[in-house]
Order: structure tokens, then sequence, then C-alpha cells
């Protein structure tokens, strides 16, 4: 064989292995094509809350739909719609279990009418704890468990997660400030869960609006008087146009919290991954809406009195101590005849007897330190 001849079969081997690497190489990139191909499209769920798009609590539950997407890399998408655009808001809790959305955002005392026992989580004084304490019950203390079973038993198709722990709510607003139980005999007032039971008892004539009815209704004198949360959404949904008296501090829900759920064979469905970024975004929404409630709230409860006029005065003792009374009959009257309604209650007392102590024990007196530093520039409310 000349040289030639040799150098150019070598060559020709060369090619040859050259070529059958990069065969090789592209029937890897075949087989690994169709899973880029087929890889599944981000899931999509459908939510709605029972908020106005305008109030803040709309916001709490976009804020709690964007950790969800960011935290999956876009792997789950929740768009959130507000109150109305599917169901009404009372009708949220029947719309997620039937699977007309995939999940919600509201408050239990809703869904008050389902169970009365579902409105130990919302209503009331909670035996004094904040709503902070009510989730450490709730996760800790056997409330998550104890409301699987209440759902179990009203057929509810959901999973729920609470979140969002939220300061006490003021008694509410009026035309002239309230000094003693008898102003609220025959007044028409809005509130909802076992408030409904708790003021009617007070001799109130009580109509249970979704949020974003209770300032028309006033308008249009339907209601004499009404409570809804916060400075923030009151301020939003325009308390103070048609009332210039807010009574601050009040037992009816002194410790309520915002509920997260989704259809229930929609979420058994989700990979373990995606459960549990969906667990720990409930989390972190929670602490963020109470850092976010402590700048907004404080923000629109100064302005209000300093832009829109509202005048703030602190709901007198004697109106304090007639609802814990009045609650007292209540609740004995609701678990007369509902063993859950009286176990939840039970569960709830046991872990406030300790947690209560510990706190109150342990913690200072914040207006001390208050009126120390401020108190001259900013005193309390006024006494009605």
């Amino acid at each position: 064989m000349k040289k030639g001849d040799k150098e150019s079969n070598q060559s020709a081997a060369g090619r040859r292995k050259f070529l059958g690497s990069a065969a090789a190489g592209t029937a890897g990139a075949t087989l690994a094509f169709p899973m880029i191909a087929n890889a599944q499209t981000p899931k999509q769920m459908r939510f709605q809350s029972t908020w106005p798009s305008k109030d803040i609590f709309h916001e709490y539950a976009l804020d709690f739909a964007k950790k969800v997407n960011d935290m999956t890399g876009g792997e789950l998408k929740i768009e959130v719609l507000p109150a109305g655009a599917v169901v009404p808001a009372f009708g949220l809790l029947d719309a997620v279990s039937k699977g007309t959305l995939d999940g919600g955002h509201g408050v239990m005392g809703y869904n008050y009418g389902k169970q009365s026992a579902i409105a130990l989580w919302t209503s009331g004084p909670a035996f004094g704890m904040d709503a902070n304490m009510v989730l450490a019950w709730h996760k800790y203390g056997g409330g998550k468990q104890l409301l699987a079973e209440l759902y179990n038993g009203i057929g509810a198709n959901v999973v729920s997660f609470l979140t969002g722990p939220m300061p006490t709510q003021p008694l509410g607003w009026f035309k002239k400030p309230i000094s003693k139980v008898e102003d609220l005999k025959g007044m028409k007032f809005r509130t909802n869960g076992l408030a409904i039971d708790l003021f009617t008892a007070m001799g109130a004539a009580v109509n249970a609006l979704p949020g974003g009815e209770i300032v028309p209704a006033m308008d249009r004198g339907l209601l004499d008087g009404a409570e809804f949360n916060n400075a923030s959404s009151d301020r939003l949904l325009g308390f103070p146009d048609v009332s210039k008296i807010c009574m601050l501090q009040s037992f009816h829900q002194s410790s309520e919290t915002f509920e997260i759920t989704f259809n229930k064979t929609k979420y058994d469905a989700l990979p373990a991954k995606m459960k549990s970024v969906i667990e720990n975004a409930v989390e972190a929404a929670s602490s963020d809406m109470s850092w976010k409630a402590v700048d907004r709230y404080s923000k629109d409860y100064r302005d209000m009195q300093a832009k829109d006029g509202v005048k703030f005065y602190k709901t007198p003792d004697a109106i304090l101590q007639q609802q814990l009374a009045i609650w007292d009959q209540v609740v004995a009257k609701k678990g007369a005849d509902n063993p859950l309604f009286k176990k939840v209650e039970a569960s709830m007392r046991a872990f406030a007897e300790r947690a209560m102590k510990w706190d109150m024990d342990t913690n200072n007196p914040r207006r001390m330190a208050y009126n120390h530093y401020f108190g001259r520039k900013a005193p309390p409310p006024k006494k009605a």
C-alpha cells in the first residue's frame, strides 16, 4: 500500500469514528428530546377570595398566591379572583368543595350556618387568647384535627389551612358613641359568625352581610351600625364616608384568622413537593400578613383621625364584661345538643388556660412603655 493510500484510509477511519460519535450523540439527544417535549404544562388553579378587589384582605390572598407561584418556579400557578367573580362570598366553601373553584381565601365565620362549631375558630373571646395563640392551638393543640373532623362531618371536600392572625376587631361603626349595652337594643347591626348570636342576645337586630355590601347598606339607612375588621379594610371600604364614630375593642371577634381552602380531590392529586410548598407558603404568608398589617393598619388608623375626621372611642368595660357573660350563655346553648361544639370548646379552653397564664406572666405591659415614651403625644382613645 502506498503511503498516500494509507493516510487516506486513516483519514476515512477518523471520519467514520467522528460520524459514529456524532450519531451516538444525536441518538442521545433524540432520546432526551421527548422528555422536554412531553414535559407537563404548569398546573393552573383558580381561586376566589371573599373580599372586594380594593380590600387589603384580597391583597393578602394575592400575596399568598404569589408566594406559591414563585416557590414552585411556575410549576403551579394560582390565579385569585375577587368576591363575586364566580360565586357570592358566602358560597365559597360549597364552590371549592364541589370543584367549581380549585380553592379560596376567606374566613370560617362565613360558613357558620353549616355547623356552629366552625365559628369557635373566629368568634368570641377565645378565653383571652389573641389570634396568634389561636393559630398555635390549631397547629399544636389539636385544633387542626378537630377542624378536619368537623369538615368531614358536614361532607366538605376541602383541605383547610389557617393563616394570618388578625388583631382585635372594633365593636363597630355607629352614628353616636355607644356608652351602655342598652344603646344596642333595636339597632340594625351587621356582624357574622357566632357574633350574630352574641349581638342578638344584646338586643340588636343582626344582618350578616358580606364585606362589600356593608357600607352601601349603611348609606341607605338599612343598617344603624356595623363592624367589619380593621383600620385599613374599614377605610378602603368607605366606612368614614357613612360614619365618623368607631368604637374600639370588643370580645365578639378578638382573635380571628383567615382560611385558605383547596378542593381536596385536586389537592390530593398534587405531587408531594407541591403540597410541601403550599404548606410552607401558608406560613410564610401568615407571617408576612401580620407584619404588613402592623404597618398598614397603624397608618390608616392615624390618617382616619387626621384626614377623615373619625373619632375613636374605647368600648366601655361594662359592655365588654356583658359580652363575656352573654358569650358564656351562647356557647352553653350551642353546645347543649352539639357534641363536636363542646369538644372544640374544651380543647381550646385547655390550651388557653396554659398559654394565657404563660403569656400574661411573661410579657411586659406594653401600655407602660408606650406611656413612658409617647404618652404625652398620643393619649388613648376617649371614653364614650
